[in-house]
């Protein structure tokens, strides 16, 4: 808005110039008796560029090209003048007759006279040439342009309003060139203003909330003062102050860009009059110390910033560490005063940190540990002076409420200059606390279930030892009996008792089978296991080789399929396994040549989704068997069906496989599709991986 209003009057300004240049009205064109009068081509660049500034505030793709273009045209009008100065002389030449012309009647123009001023033109050249390249959307160093020239664009049209009111020509007029009019030196300052408030807006977080009217007033001051000390003393005394303003902009660079406008200021202020004699070469030896010494305050300037930017992203990162950890923190002095208190420890100590702040740490914690607090304060401010000290460790705290709970503690004491100061960080560990003792609970009930379990397993080995064993000699004496029975009275009985006696004798033999494999079950899991790295292809083929008739018999086939790596196992317990799942595959098989194929895979996919490596399979063609039934082929005893040769096994065949892999650490499992066959995993020295396999 204040961009606007700005252009506004700059806008107003030229337009009533021009109006007094075509209706005649020189008190309006002098305003002050015996003073320049503005020309027709300032007013027109007042007139263009206060629209431009207008046009400017606003971001459309149109406003952003009009405010160009007329930005453009002002720069180029002052251009044109410029060269006309410098090449043809200060007498009104082609710009001024040409737009005299248009709007003026050529009497009152030639008696008139006059024409753009030498210092009207430079400001009104670098003015809109610094407005034409920093549209609104373009930050940077034409950005940095356009505030540079605003600084020296308002201390010199202050500093030629201050030659009006104190009647000295030499501040308005450079040399022996047309004077800056007074009602031009307005507009400049009302220009000056403008540009820098445009800047400041453009980037409102570069100036950090500086007043416009203080730098442009410095630069004011200080040129007036280098105008009025030929010897350029004061002048660099009194830009000091303007570079130290740059403490309230947020910019690193602004105290040189502060410093580059001083010069400026500084070298028109030399330039500003006519100097000669002997003086001259000390005068201009002076002001090159002077701008020196500005830098090197700009320069003391920028590091004070950076240390200072430093400082305050520490603080910023140290407050928001502080806030947001779930630890609390708690900053003391020597005396045990609390100084820092974070919103953690608000929460875990029921205390906000206006009512901790200032009190004694001894507010938080049991009075059982309040002298052991106060000797580590006095051994650390002794210790301190060599360096930091600190120590960890388990406390109790106390709430607001009285109740006390379990902390853990990490103390340390640090030292910035005579200054030591404690910082304690604190973490509730009730629920650790809470939980260690449930473990403790649960690790005793574990140790006392596997004590149980492990003499639970040993006498049931022992007695499964003891029963089976115990168990042999009475239907070892069964079975002998009944045969002898049958030799000595078959021809006395008659064919049921013979039949009967039959049954005696083959239920006896069945019995004694059961509690032999009995016996032997109980033996795998009382045995230790005689491991060594065996040859995996050679038990196999002696399995085959001695079931060689069995097989021929039933028209089976046995395949080894690829290479079967060594392993490191009991070659007797793997050979009885690789003899139970053969048997097996070729007993309960219903094609008319049973096909059973021996194998190892690198690496395999269950059905359940889980991956296992090395692994070893029997596969056969047989009838298969249903999910369902899956895991009760392993129970001991348990057959799905009896074969013609049923009265040859017991059932326990798997059972004796699974305990035998197990003892190896390895797992066994079987996928089958019902009619097609079964295939028989396991694994040997590690169980099967636990994670689901990736599509």
């Amino acid at each position: 808005m204040t961009t606007i209003v700005l252009g506004v009057l700059l806008l107003v300004l030229g337009a009533v110039i021009l109006f007094a240049w075509v209706r005649q009205i020189e008190p309006l064109l002098f305003l002050i008796p015996d003073s320049p009068a503005m020309a027709i081509n300032t007013a027109i660049c007042f007139c263009l560029t206060g629209i431009a500034l207008v046009i400017s505030v606003y971001t459309g793709a149109n406003a952003r090209l009009a405010a160009f273009l007329l930005f453009s045209l002002a720069a180029a009008m002052s251009g044109v003048r410029l060269i006309e100065l410098t090449f043809v002389g200060r007498q009104p030449q082609i710009m001024e007759r040409f737009l005299a012309g248009i709007f003026v009647d050529p009497a009152f123009f030639g008696r008139i006279g006059g024409g753009m001023a030498l210092n009207t033109a430079v400001v009104m050249f670098f003015s809109n040439l610094a407005l034409a390249l920093t549209p609104p959307d373009q930050k940077g160093k034409a950005r940095l342009f356009e505030e540079l020239v605003g600084y020296v664009v308002i201390g010199l049209g202050i500093a030629a309003l201050a030659g009006y009111a104190m009647h000295t020509e030499h501040i308005y007029r450079w040399g022996s060139n047309i004077g800056m009019a007074v009602h031009t030196a307005a507009g400049v300052t009302l220009l000056g203003s403008a540009m820098l408030v445009r800047s400041w807006w453009l980037q409102p977080d570069h100036h950090g909330g500086m007043p416009v009217w203080l730098p442009g007033a410095l630069c004011f001051i200080g040129l007036m003062i280098d105008l009025y000390t030929p010897l350029g003393v004061v002048n660099g005394m009194i830009y000091v102050p303007l570079i130290l303003t740059s403490l309230w902009f947020n910019s690193r660079t602004a105290p040189f860009n502060l410093a580059f406008v001083c010069s400026i200021l500084i070298l028109l202020g030399f330039l500003a009059v006519d100097r000669h004699g002997e003086g001259y070469g000390y005068e201009a030896t002076n002001r090159a110390i002077t701008v020196g010494m500005l830098w090197l305050v700009a320069t003391f300037v920028f590091f004070f910033q950076r240390k200072s930017d430093s400082l305050d992203a520490e603080r910023i990162r140290f407050d928001t560490v502080t806030r947001n950890t779930p630890n609390a923190i708690v900053a003391m002095d020597p005396q045990g005063k609390i100084s820092l208190f974070n919103p953690a420890a608000e929460e875990m100590f029921g205390r906000t940190s206006r009512e901790a702040i200032g009190e004694s740490v001894h507010i938080l914690l049991p009075e059982t540990f309040h002298a052991g607090l106060d000797d580590y304060f006095r051994r650390s401010l002794l210790l301190s002076e060599e360096g930091g000290t600190g120590t960890t460790g388990t406390i109790s705290g106390i709430r607001r409420n009285g109740e006390t709970f379990p902390l853990d503690v990490s103390l340390s004491a640090f030292r910035t200059g005579t200054t030591v100061t404690f910082v304690a960080i604190l973490r509730d560990i009730s629920l650790r606390v809470q939980q260690e003792e449930q473990l403790r609970t649960m690790f005793r009930q574990l140790q006392a279930y596997t004590a149980d379990l492990e003499r639970s397993n040993s006498d049931l080995d022992e007695f499964a030892y003891i029963a089976s064993h115990d168990l042999k000699e009475p239907l070892r004496g069964m079975h002998n009996h009944s045969r002898f029975l049958l030799e000595d009275y078959e021809t006395v009985l008659d064919e049921d008792g013979v039949r009967r006696i039959n049954r005696i004798v083959r239920l006896s033999q069945r019995m004694e089978k059961l509690v032999n494999d009995l016996l032997y079950f109980s033996r795998i899991g009382r045995q230790q296991l005689a491991v060594k790295r065996t040859d995996v292809h050679a038990i196999v083929k002696d399995v085959v080789s001695t079931m060689e008739l069995y097989l021929e018999e039933r028209r089976a086939k046995v395949l080894v399929e690829g290479q079967l790596p060594d392993v490191v196992c009991d070659s007797l317990r793997l050979t009885e396994v690789y003899r139970n799942l053969i048997t097996n595959a070729v007993k309960y098989n219903d094609k008319p040549e049973p096909v059973v194929t021996v194998g190892h895979v690198a690496e395999v996919l269950g059905e359940d989704g889980r991956r296992t490596s090395n692994v070893y399979f029997v596969r056969d063609n047989g009838k298969g068997i249903p999910r369902e039934f899956h895991e009760d082929i392993f129970r001991i005893f348990k057959r799905l069906e009896k074969t013609q040769e049923s009265d040859d096994g017991t059932g326990a065949g798997l059972t004796f496989v699974r305990k035998i892999i197990g003892r190896h650490e390895g797992d066994v499992w079987l996928e089958s599709e019902v009619g097609q066959g079964t295939t028989f995993y396991f694994t040997l020295g590690h169980k099967r991986e636990g994670q689901h396999a990736t599509p």
